[in-house]
């Protein structure tokens, strides 16, 4: 015979939900793909707007900019901003930074979608859920993302920012996705040394279902 005692822990036990014997399931189910986007969405933005940014100001400079392929100086061949330091030109890189590789873009569009795919494949590993590493990849993936347009359209990528240091040295000419590229890679290095064991960080924190003494 059943007491009252012994049928409300019957109905308890009917009515409470169950746990999985996996403590991820028991938190949380499966992510949607939404939630999954959501996740990223510091380096979806930021990717978007060095990619936005980078492809206006090659556009401008495409429409406004004579192309100048020996890299000449004067005669209306580039436009100075700063004297004797910083100018406009309009020039085609079929290379690498510093212009490695020159020839080599079909090779070097190749790498580029790779490494995005790489990006991709390892976020977990490289920590994307933190914000930093967020900021550093979004930087990074924008600038790859417009270098990689140039390559596709043009067969070279679009440089024209231009810096005299004296008469001794001209750094090579870049664009904003270069230094995208460069600002996120530094950011990374920096963010890697400061705090090494931050690195992959992202894997889900799972809360303690343990009871506290009383």
């Amino acid at each position: 015979m059943n007491t009252p005692d012994a049928r409300s822990s019957a109905d308890e036990s009917e009515t409470a939900p169950a746990v999985s014997a996996n403590p991820h399931s028991a938190i949380r189910g499966p992510r949607s793909l939404a939630q999954r986007v959501r996740a990223y969405h510091l380096l979806w933005t930021l990717g978007l707007a060095v990619f936005v940014v980078d492809q206006v100001t090659k556009l401008w400079i495409v429409s406004h900019i004579p192309f100048n392929p020996l890299h000449s100086h004067g005669a209306g061949a580039d436009t100075e901003v700063i004297p004797g330091f910083f100018y406009i030109i309009h020039v085609g890189n079929t290379g690498a930074a510093w212009s490695m590789f020159s020839g080599k873009s079909v090779l070097l569009a190749s790498l580029a979608a790779a490494t995005l795919f790489a990006i991709f494949f390892w976020r977990h590993a490289l920590g994307l859920r933190d914000r930093v590493s967020q900021v550093c990849f979004g930087l990074l993936c924008g600038g790859i993302v417009g270098n990689l347009v140039d390559r596709l359209l043009h067969q070279h990528v679009i440089d024209f920012l231009d810096l005299h240091f004296g008469r001794s040295y001209i750094y090579p000419t870049f664009n904003v996705a270069d230094s995208a590229i460069c600002i996120g890679v530094i950011l990374y290095l920096w963010q890697s040394l400061r705090a090494p064991e931050a690195r992959g960080s992202n894997k889900d924190q799972v809360p303690s279902t343990r009871t506290p003494a009383p």
